[in-house]
């Protein structure tokens, strides 16, 4: 397969793995003092106006007029769509949620249920996805999709009900504006093991993952766009300088 040659650096900012950004997540924590929450609200405000610049240009469309149908995973990249549904909620744009179940005899991580109750303070109610017939009626519904499944600490095939959700999300031909990576993407190499989102706008968190970058993942990467999710500057120069 050779080599995977990508840039180092993307608008100005440091081109990292996967693992470089989970030290990044950590570093932030224990030595900046930001709370997992906290990163996670910014996360999901970032991606909501990402949204909402979306809706009004290309689709014209004014959060009063736009639905939205925001698909979530059950870890830390589902708690981010979560935060983005509430977001666009509060700004008027009708949501439909949909969440996969917790694992069995499992249930969701805190950050995840903490988010959950908060939207559904709001009156929004995350459907949880056991079929996907649905979701596929949702979809039809709707005027974009947020793929939130799947982010950078997913590794092998998507299987069971992610992967029905990322092939019923694929069938509606409708925008999907995916969050931090296309889910089935592999973040540090651009590969895909066969089941995949193929979005219309990547809007990744923070720093621009390596696997993004490579040719052969434009088709379903597409537009890459970066959000600015709060980490403190001197990080993303230690960052910088660990590339150098």
């Amino acid at each position: 397969m050779g080599q995977l040659e990508t840039p180092k650096v993307y608008l100005g900012l440091p081109v990292v793995t996967a693992e470089a950004m989970r030290l990044m997540d950590r570093a932030a924590v224990e030595r900046f003092g930001l709370a997992e929450l906290e990163l996670m609200e910014n996360a999901g405000k970032a991606v909501a106006g990402a949204v909402l610049r979306y809706l009004k240009d290309p689709l014209g469309k004014t959060p009063g007029q736009a639905t939205a149908v925001v698909c979530c995973g059950r870890g830390a990249n589902g708690a981010d769509g979560l935060v983005a549904a509430r977001r666009l909620r509060e700004a008027g744009v009708k949501v439909l949620v949909f969440i996969c179940p917790p694992r069995k005899e499992s249930s969701y991580p805190g950050p995840v249920t903490a988010n959950l109750e908060r939207l559904q303070a709001l009156g929004v109610v995350a459907w949880r996805v056991e079929t996907a017939d649905a979701l596929a009626a949702a979809l039809r519904e709707g005027d974009i999709v947020i793929d939130a499944l799947l982010g950078t600490g997913a590794s092998g095939k998507p299987a069971g009900t992610i992967r029905a959700m990322i092939q019923a999300m694929n069938r509606s031909k409708k925008p999907i504006l995916a969050v931090d990576v296309p889910s089935g993407l592999q973040p540090d190499t651009g590969y895909h093991s066969g089941v995949f989102v193929t979005a219309a706008v990547t809007l990744t968190l923070g720093l621009a993952k390596r696997g993004l970058l490579a040719s052969h993942a434009k088709k379903y990467v597409g537009r890459l766009e970066v959000l600015d999710i709060g980490y403190p500057p001197e990080l993303v120069k230690e960052a910088a300088r660990c590339l150098a």
